[in-house]
């Protein structure tokens, strides 16, 4: 062997997942194992599953599955989705509710036009009844003479 190119060879602590420990000798300090001999299956005489995942399977367990990525996307594009359909819908409704009000304030200023159109005809009224009976005092006042259509409508 040449010297100075190999990793110290120290004692080593092996640790497993069901708990055993036991020191043996590595060129690392700490081990970290699934399986060892007190929960291996030819050892104990019993069926253990063991989990022998993949690569994907590890970088799941790490950073989590795509398709939970995938389904929290699809949630927040829903939602961002719904609430553009809720803004659409309102701003339609407060359009539908902003020509309402337009059509009753035209309906409104229509009637109010309507109300002094018949002020202003009674009023007309008024004042030809007050001068027709004004022409027929004077014409009974006056027998005989009889005014021209000039002169009757000098007179309005």
């Amino acid at each position: 062997m040449k010297q100075g190119i190999h990793p110290e060879y120290v004692d080593c602590v092996v640790k497993c997942s069901c708990g055993n420990t036991f020191t043996t000798r590595s060129t690392k300090p700490e081990l970290k194992i699934d399986i060892c001999n007190a929960c291996h299956p030819f050892y104990t005489g019993t069926q253990k599953l063991i989990d022998t995942g993949g690569r994907v399977q590890r970088f799941a367990d790490r950073f989590g599955a795509a398709k939970d990525v995938v389904a929290e996307r699809e949630a927040a594009r829903k939602a961002e989705r719904a609430a553009q359909i809720a803004e659409r819908e309102a701003a339609k409704k407060a359009e539908r509710e902003a020509k309402a009000a337009a059509k009753a304030e035209r309906a409104a200023a229509y009637a109010a036009k309507a109300a002094e159109e018949a002020v202003r005809a009674e009023a007309v009224a008024e004042v030809q009844a007050a001068d027709d009976a004004a022409a027929e005092a004077t014409a009974e006042e006056a027998p005989g003479v009889e005014l021209t259509e000039a002169e009757v409508e000098a007179a309005e």
